[in-house]
């Protein structure tokens, strides 16, 4: 197939099941929407932008990529200048802005400023559009990215929600969600996307880096366990979906016990009711209650902490959490109540 053709052509294997994975969940990227796709340059991105680009007038999507750059590397500045040539000779719409190197000079720094500056742009683009809203950032993760996190949150040691992390969806910020509409895909797949549709890809320099874990499993470690189980990492994958289906069903089966539990008293647990549950079932509730008040940023120590503090034969106390929180207990009751201001 020539070059041309390959462009013009607007529809595949790769396309029909994405539409048919977005047919099952229309919620997920709804029609008459501005999504904000997140692109690298990288195989996992572009074969996104290719697939959402074709499927836009379906959909009836407006589309802008947003492009960071970190400034990792010397090629970085010319990496973004070719992606913003390419994105203008297809009429896509492109953002782009660049990094200060203090702000992400680790892995964890460099996402929360993606995701800030993401958030910040969707909000732009809705202000200025109001009919179609900017509610969906995208980004390029895949099955593979998902398989690698399970293997090394399984080797730093993790329980059920490390196993079920990388979701499909999940809050950016109010109003606005991040997507990965790829998240079925391996990278295997990603890869022949983009050979098949002769897209450019430009590779970031530190992927080859071994210093880094992430690199390390997917050089050397997948590339072991396809050969020895073909598909591993899209079977490793679905056991993380597996497992947040488990994680929601346990936060229903909270919700519902936790009901049981309450006291008229407003944010009061009967300490009695709470310890007929077994132990590990306790400390589901506990999380779960702090986060229906409005405590998202708590430790699993703290959790273990409370969970022992209120358990039968422990003497009444209290302890302070983030935000000017403080849980207490008697002989009968969990209290949360904010620390009064002198």
């Amino acid at each position: 197939m020539s070059q041309s053709a390959q462009n013009q052509k607007s529809w595949s294997q790769w396309h029909a099941r994405l539409h048919k994975r977005l047919k099952k969940n229309e919620s997920l990227l709804p029609n008459k929407s501005t999504l904000l796709l997140a692109v690298s340059g990288g195989q996992d991105s572009m074969a996104l932008l290719k697939l959402i680009f074709d499927l836009r007038r379906l959909y009836q999507w407006r589309i802008e990529v947003w492009h960071g750059d970190h400034q990792w590397h010397n090629s970085s500045n010319k990496f973004a200048e070719e992606l913003k040539t390419w994105c203008t000779q297809n009429k896509i719409n492109f953002y782009y802005i660049k990094a200060d190197k203090e702000e992400v000079n680790n892995e964890n720094k460099a996402r929360n400023w993606r995701y800030k500056h993401l958030g910040m742009r969707a909000k732009y683009l809705s202000s200025n559009n109001l009919k179609f809203p900017c509610k969906r950032v995208l980004t390029g993760h895949t099955a593979t990215d998902r398989a690698e996190t399970i293997l090394m949150n399984l080797a730093r040691g993790t329980d059920l929600n490390g196993l079920s992390t990388l979701k499909e969806t999940r809050e950016l910020e109010k109003n606005i969600d991040l997507v990965r509409p790829l998240i079925a895909f391996s990278r295997i797949e990603t890869r022949q996307i983009c050979e098949e549709f002769n897209l450019p890809v430009w590779i970031d320099p530190s992927n080859a880096n071994l210093n880094l874990t992430r690199n390390r499993i997917r050089e050397e470690v997948f590339p072991v366990l396809n050969l020895i189980h073909k598909g591993a990492d899209l079977r490793i994958a679905a056991l993380g979906n597996r497992f947040e289906n488990y994680s929601k069903d346990e936060i229903i089966f909270a919700t519902m016990s936790l009901e049981h539990c309450k006291e008229k008293e407003s944010n009061t647990l009967s300490r009695n009711k709470i310890l007929n549950f077994p132990n590990s079932a306790r400390k589901t509730l506990l999380a779960t209650w702090l986060k229906q008040i409005g405590i998202n940023k708590f430790t699993k120590l703290q959790i273990e902490e409370l969970n022992y503090k209120i358990s039968i034969g422990q003497i009444p106390g209290a302890c302070n959490l983030h935000g000017g929180f403080i849980v207490s207990w008697n002989k009968k009751t969990i209290k949360i109540e904010l620390k009064k201001k002198n």
